[in-house]
């Protein structure tokens, strides 16, 4: 596929079904996800091209996400490195142009709570200052890129259930007298009057840290400025294969080999089981549906009370992320289909719409302008992993952000940049630093691809077992 091949005239179509669980790679010059960022990010920046011939570079980055062009950008202007990204479609095909967009003080899926009760008070303070470190990098990189329209002003964290206010009062004094946050709770009353009518909440906490951007825009302003600095970014290029020989890893492409003396994987929920190695089954892919309204009238605004900006989720083991965006329409989004063969089930949207509903009465029936789905990298333990898996390769990669990777993606590419530069640094003692992703010993014998069923029947149990937590029991 030459550069010229890869106009909008010539994209692949769009896979509605791709599954990276059980697909060998996610395509090849395949076009976006029909999101709203796409629909509204304007035309995309320049690249390089894909790949045409064979080529020997100082360090690749599989993966052209927030992750992937986050390493380049600060490999280029931290470490005088000039990378060379690849894509297997086009740049922020994957997770970056299908998110939320909410970017919030945290990494992972686990509250800090969760963190004590993991590593101890001693840890969790070491991984909270780096976390808080990680937010101001996405915060600088937001300051740096305004075309991204932040809206700033902290995260609502909602009560869905009465008996979920308990487990908010806890994490909001851990949050205040642990970590010196200032959250505080609020009641319903004054969460309605002051932010949203959410008819589906029964007070919340707020915490001060949370930025809501648009991705898409966000992650071409990292495009260009990498480009600035000398970085490469092939597009429509996906790696086939990866064999080191003499401590060179040999990236296969359809155009050609790429000849890498490091190589950092950023490739996130499309991460496929046949890429490399040191990640296979490291990861659990698991859908999101997403959907945005059309603009809100002024009634429409006024009954639903929606005063705020800010970045909204719920307290739902299956939670909603929601937001009212700066041309007035609502974005929401929730889990979705178990499998990509069952994706474009009308079924999933629907629950999501359902859910809208449940929470905004007065938009019952309010047009919705944009669908999709896309994949969250959920790792085994909840939390992610900046690593090198064996100190004797120059391998590295960056994943399993359960959902937290629009603003902790920022920080994980700087500290991928730092590990393949070879800085040493004591922060790389944290555990999301010095272990690699997991995979549960019980599971051991559904690591090929060809158990995904196995796998997938599992979740099938959970989603189950936690509907019926969230919503019955």
């Amino acid at each position: 596929m030459k550069a010229e091949d890869i106009r909008p005239s010539h994209l692949r179509p769009y896979d509605p079904k791709y599954d990276p669980l059980v697909a060998a790679n996610p395509g090849h010059g395949t076009g976006y996800a029909p999101t709203y960022w796409v629909g509204t990010a304007g035309r995309p920046p320049d690249d390089d091209g894909p790949v045409s011939g064979d080529m020997d570079v100082d360090v690749a980055i599989v993966g052209s996400g927030f992750t992937g062009l986050a390493t380049a950008l600060f490999l280029a202007r931290e470490h005088g490195i000039r990378a060379v990204v690849l894509d297997a479609n086009q740049t922020a095909w994957g997770c970056t142009s299908r998110n939320g967009g909410q970017g919030q003080n945290a990494s992972g899926r686990l509250y800090r709570s969760q963190w004590i009760a993991r590593w101890g008070k001693d840890v969790a303070l070491k991984l909270d200052a780096e976390i808080r470190e990680g937010f101001q990098t996405f915060k600088d990189l937001v300051a740096e890129f305004p075309e991204c329209e932040p809206q700033p002003g902290g995260h609502l964290y909602i009560a869905h259930r009465e008996k979920k206010l308990d487990f908010l009062r806890n994490e909001t004094q851990i949050m205040r007298e642990v970590f010196g946050y200032d959250a505080r709770m609020l009641s319903p009353e004054e969460l309605r009057r002051d932010y949203v009518n959410d008819a589906d909440s029964h007070g919340a906490m707020h915490e001060p840290d949370g930025i809501g951007v648009h991705p898409l825009k966000l992650a071409f302003g990292y495009l260009r400025k990498a480009r600035e600095l000398g970085v490469k970014v092939h597009p429509a290029s996906p790696v086939l294969g990866v064999e080191t020989r003499n401590g060179v890893h040999h990236l296969r492409t359809p155009g050609g080999t790429v000849r890498a003396r490091a190589v950092g994987f950023a490739t996130g929920g499309y991460t496929s089981n046949a890429l490399h190695g040191s990640l296979r089954s490291k990861i659990m892919p698991i859908l999101s549906n997403s959907l945005v309204t059309r603009p809100l009238t002024e009634q429409e605004l006024e009954a639903t009370g929606f005063k705020t900006t800010q970045v909204i989720t719920d307290t739902r083991t299956l939670r909603f992320y929601y937001r009212r965006l700066p041309d007035n329409r609502v974005q929401i989004g929730s889990r979705s289909a178990v499998t990509g063969a069952d994706a474009p089930n009308p079924i999933h949207m629907a629950k999501l719409v359902d859910g809208l509903h449940r929470k905004f009465p007065a938009l019952e029936g309010i047009t919705i302008d944009y669908s999709w789905w896309g994949w969250v990298d959920v790792s085994h333990d909840m939390m992610p992993r900046v690593f090198q898996p064996d100190p004797a390769q120059s391998i590295f990669y960056a994943v399993g952000y359960g959902g937290n990777g629009v603003s902790f993606s920022a920080h994980a590419g700087r500290r991928m940049a730092e590990r393949i530069a070879g800085r040493q640094s004591k922060t790389f003692e944290l555990p999301i630093y010095n272990s690699e992703l997991e995979y549960p010993n019980v599971f051991n014998m559904v690591r090929s691809p060809a158990f995904a069923p196995f796998r997938r029947l599992g979740q099938r149990f959970l989603y189950h077992w936690y509907y019926m937590r969230d919503e019955k029991l």
